[in-house]
């Protein structure tokens, strides 16, 4: 009984550092609700807690809401807790950092017996939240609530499932994965299936990656619109890459190698199990991404992406780099911890500042936003009708000073399309293409518009209202910043 009484001490005290490291996480890598994709995401979420909201262009963002739940799991968590979605979003985000790092505890105990060892992993992960991906623009955790970030959890929980041999838990992580991100989620299945059954057989196996995708797949050639769109997003493109990004995916292929043959040589067969695995599973997807992007006629089914599973690769080695380097090197030694993770932290701080420069680097959800954009749009929420069309800039997340904050998630209000965002769902949904490039076609020359092109676009798409960087002639604009005003058309 007394024995169980320490472990029950030994588990709350866990709990609490996982928790600290969660919170450092938040105070190191910020946090930004309404940026980036948070405008392709959160618009399905405020479309279901609000039906009379997009009545226009809603497609550009429901084509990605259609294949997940995660617009369901946050208006639902908004509908159950009566709270704001601010403070949903808020919630889910403190969540998906501290059920990650909780996870990726639960992983070390396959790879070391040495708690320091345990915790230096889960330390330098939670310290490279926002380190790059190689080529792939992902980060190991966005700094917003997003799809990708639950499913981020619940992939080294599917592995520690699959590695304890309890199947039917590991299942429901796959399920749950599969639900969120379907595209993520077929990395992840991947490589349970692989771990599997080189665990099962311990020779190498030649996995054929493919699965069902429900994107329209299609050997067709792409029309010209969709050309322009895809092209724009490198990242699907291997052979688009740098060399430092190639060497993002060569450098740990390498190392998990060399880590295999370490805990080899120390008797730790799960973690060389699991190295080995990743090396054949990224080896595969490399090969996989040169096919895909070679042939012209295989453009479209680049959208697959199968470099993003450089995404599980990058989380599961630098887990292992972390309890190496706390095993061999950085042991109780105070003074090494500080060493490594001061500047590592500093440098990740400062990268993430300089990412959002204009607004707070964490927006807390009981504090009025800092940036002027996002103010303006928050104006147009709580002042403008719910059925009005608005159009911006097209290349209006790009700019200084707007930090890549999204106009629907945060005015909920439709748009035209732009060229940023709504690009990127084009790039992964073709249909998509020919009337996005006749709306961003539309708004060409945007920042030398006169009256007359707004009321073109007022004739031609219904637009009512416009967000400008420079008052015209002619517009009503009851609100004013020093970025950008808003204005109705007459």
């Amino acid at each position: 009984m007394a024995e169980n009484r320490a472990n029950s001490k030994l588990r709350a005290y866990e709990l609490f550092i996982l928790l600290l490291l969660t919170l450092g996480a938040l105070l190191i890598h910020g946090y930004h609700p309404w940026a980036e994709d948070a405008e392709i995401y959160l618009p399905g979420a405020e479309k279901i807690l609000h039906p009379e909201l997009f009545p226009f262009n809603a497609k550009f963002f429901e084509a990605h809401a259609e294949h997940t739940l995660f617009p369901d799991l946050i208006a639902g968590s908004v509908r159950v807790t009566h709270l704001p979605l601010n403070w949903v979003l808020f919630f889910w985000q403190i969540a998906s950092i501290y059920l990650l790092l909780f996870a990726c505890w639960k992983l070390t105990l396959k790879c070391s017996q040495n708690s320091w060892a345990r915790w230096a992993g889960v330390a330098l992960i939670a310290a490279l939240l926002t380190i790059p991906i190689a080529g792939t623009a992902l980060y190991i955790l966005d700094q917003y609530t997003n799809p990708r970030n639950l499913v981020a959890f619940a992939t080294v929980f599917a592995i520690v499932k699959v590695l304890d041999k309890k199947y039917v838990q590991a299942g429901l992580f796959l399920m749950f994965a599969a639900v969120v991100h379907t595209l993520m989620s077929a990395f992840l299945i991947s490589f349970c299936i692989l771990l599997l059954l080189i665990k099962r057989s311990r020779s190498r196996f030649a996995h054929s990656w493919l699965l069902a995708f429900p994107f329209g797949l299609s050997f067709a050639r792409p029309s010209a619109a969709y050309h322009e769109a895809a092209r724009t997003h490198a990242n699907h493109y291997i052979t688009n890459w740098t060399w430092y990004e190639w060497l993002g995916i060569i450098g740990p292929i390498f190392l998990l190698w060399v880590y295999a043959r370490l805990a080899r040589d120390n008797n730790r067969w799960q973690m060389e199990l699991m190295c080995r695995v990743l090396v054949a599973y990224q080896i595969v997807f490399v090969i996989a991404a040169l096919v895909l992007d070679i042939p012209a006629r295989l453009e479209a089914l680049a959208r697959l992406q199968p470099m993003r599973s450089l995404y599980l690769c990058y989380v599961l080695f630098f887990l292992f780099t972390g309890v190496l380097v706390g095993e061999y090197v950085l042991k109780k030694q105070v003074w090494r911890w500080i060493l490594l993770f001061l500047p590592l932290c500093a440098g990740m701080f400062v990268a993430q500042r300089e990412l959002f420069p204009a607004s707070a680097h964490v927006e807390w959800p009981w504090v009025a936003p800092k940036n002027p954009w996002v103010q303006a749009f928050m104006w147009v929420r709580d002042n403008s009708p719910v059925d009005a069309v608005f159009a911006l800039d097209p290349q209006f997340m790009n700019l200084p000073g707007e930090d890549e904050n999204g106009f629907r998630d945060t005015a909920e209000r439709s748009r035209m399309a732009d060229d940023v965002k709504d690009n990127g769902a084009v790039s992964m949904f073709p249909a998509l293409a020919d009337e996005w490039a006749a709306q961003v076609q539309a708004l060409r020359g945007w920042k030398n518009y006169s009256l007359q092109d707004f009321q073109r676009l007022r004739s031609r798409y219904g637009v009512n209202w416009v967000v400008v960087q420079k008052q015209t002639a002619g517009l009503e604009c009851p609100y004013h910043n020093r970025a950008v005003s808003v204005c109705r058309l007459p």
